[in-house]
């Protein structure tokens, strides 16, 4: 069953020329944006100013083994919106086209569409890791002059939790496209509370914090799993006790964003079965 589901996925975006065009443009914005940061660091870090002298001297070179996993993991997690925009957009293309009915009509049931859906996103999860992956790997081995073995994948946890940040976002998206059904509304509103409605919640519960008792907003959906991967300190304002806070919390955000994540897959699994086709 599950190669037969595979099979039919495959079919669906072998020759969809938007797939490809945007897991493309991911595959360039990862190293694009990492080797743009890693030159600005390069530059100042070698420069006659004492200011970039001090950073490298206090905290060294972020591309450098093993904290590379860290950095560019922070860095590409800015553009995982385009393969949440590839998921949206393989959803809202079965109502579009209502290959979703035929499915059915094939015999499917209506878990089984479902799980094909998990079982594409589980796959542009890993082919959006690799790319990171890669592009870690290649910056690391460049920046990194002398790094002994034991300490070289010293950080590399921080591609689990890469994937696992990664799976959750594309997860949500999947479950607005599952929802809104119309590419462009899904597209909008995802972006905007992204990027803008989010964000804005998130300083408001942190000016809030004290008032509330508690900082709330490490419940909103995406800063769930943003906080599995903390500001790096050579990218930040590094405060030292923070850095540490934030690193301790990573394990209670993991078990935050797998409970999402399965959440949001059971309300999938319940909508879709419920739905009139």
């Amino acid at each position: 069953m599950i190669k037969n589901i595979f099979y039919t996925e495959w079919l669906k975006v072998r020759h969809y020329r938007a797939f490809w065009v945007l897991l493309s443009i991911t595959a360039i914005s990862f190293p694009g944006v990492n080797a743009i940061a890693y030159f600005a660091f390069k530059n100042a870090a070698e420069g006659p100013s004492q200011g970039g002298q001090l950073m490298k001297m206090l905290l060294g070179n972020p591309f450098a083994f093993p904290q590379t996993f860290h950095t560019t993991a922070y860095l590409s997690s800015f553009f995982a919106f385009i393969p949440a925009v590839v998921v949206i957009m393989l959803i809202t293309n079965e109502f579009q086209f209502k290959t979703h009915r035929q499915n059915i009509i094939d015999g499917w049931q209506k878990h089984t569409f479902i799980w094909g859906k998990f079982i594409s996103v589980m796959l542009i999860t890993l082919i959006v890791t690799i790319f990171y992956m890669a592009v870690a790997s290649t910056l690391g081995f460049i920046a990194t002059k002398e790094v002994e073995n034991a300490v070289l994948y010293e950080k590399a946890y921080f591609m689990l939790l890469f994937a696992l940040q990664l799976f959750s976002q594309l997860s949500v998206a999947f479950l607005l496209g599952l929802l809104i059904r119309k590419a462009f509304i899904a597209y909008g509103i995802f972006i905007f509370y992204g990027f803008i409605i989010e964000n804005m919640l998130v300083g408001l519960f942190k000016l809030k914090a004290k008032k509330l008792g508690y900082d709330y907003g490490h419940f909103l959906p995406f800063e769930i799993s943003d906080r599995l991967i903390p500001v790096p300190p050579a990218i930040g304002k590094f405060n030292e006790a923070d850095y540490k806070l934030a690193m301790d919390a990573i394990g209670q955000h993991v078990f935050y964003t797998l409970m999402l994540t399965f959440l949001v897959w059971i309300l999938a699994f319940y909508i879709y079965k419920k739905r009139d086709l």
